[in-house]
């Protein structure tokens, strides 16, 4: 699996380039809106609700000594819940709602890549704007279902003495998936249905770790991280996904 998460990494190289090449720039416009509009909210929120957190968490600590310590504790506790639920949050809501503006994005990647390949015996599945949507909603509706029960379990685990450390990378590398997961769905609804995809990148999971690891560091760099998140990630996860289809024979009529 660690072979393909480097795939997965790798393949971002050349993405600016490629997006430049079959110029896709234009395709992004209302996604990166969509991605500023929703990260700016969601700072909003979490700053707003920062502290109501901590002070509701430090409520549990009755006794008087050691106070001052368990309010910071919670303090930097709260931030950590909010950070995490943020990225899980932004992740699928720009993923959802950007799906019908990736799909063309990924096809013509596609047909760049497979050349005339691509056009033989219409290779893909024909969805429209509202099944593309759908599919976009349903799938990040259950990823984000999925990695929000996965997240509270790693942050209860992390209350726990010596193995706490280790939370921090389980929860970084569950991130990681399902945002990879989300960015390879874009090729995938073409030639998969809704369960088939879940199959697919389940077996492909380092793949998706990968794809979905510079997601998430792009997302530490401020203002222009979130701007190039959506174009870099997709162009990167759609090369490698149509990479994996043509591989194992999978590129359906």
């Amino acid at each position: 699996m660690f072979k393909n998460i480097f795939i997965g990494i790798k393949a971002y190289a050349g993405a600016f380039e490629l997006i430049s090449k079959l110029k896709l720039w234009i395709y992004f416009a209302i996604p990166i809106i969509i991605s500023v509009l929703t990260a700016v909210f969601i700072a909003i929120s979490a700053y707003g609700w920062s502290d109501n957190l901590g002070e509701f968490i430090s409520k549990i600590w009755i006794w008087d000594w050691g106070k001052t310590a368990f309010d910071t504790f919670t303090t930097i506790f709260s931030g950590f819940i909010i950070i995490a639920i943020g990225l899980v949050l932004f992740k699928h809501i720009i993923m959802a709602l950007s799906a019908p503006f990736m799909s063309p994005v990924s096809e013509k990647i596609e047909a760049h890549l497979l050349g005339e390949k691509s056009s033989i015996s219409h290779l893909h599945r024909n969805t429209t704007f509202s099944q593309q949507l759908w599919r976009g909603i349903r799938i990040n509706t259950r990823n984000l279902f999925m990695e929000l029960c996965l997240t509270a379990i790693i942050i209860i685990v992390s209350l726990i003495p010596v193995i706490g450390w280790f939370t921090a990378i389980s929860l970084f590398f569950v991130q990681a998936y399902y945002a990879g997961f989300g960015n390879m769905d874009y090729t995938l609804e073409r030639h998969f249905t809704y369960k088939e995809s879940l199959s697919f990148v389940k077996k492909n999971r380092g793949n998706a770790i990968g794809n979905g690891i510079v997601f998430i560091l792009f997302l530490l760099i401020p203002v222009l991280g979130v701007i190039l998140v959506l174009p870099l990630s997709v162009t990167a996860a759609s090369s490698e996904t149509v990479k994996l289809l043509n591989a194992k024979n999978k590129l359906k009529a």
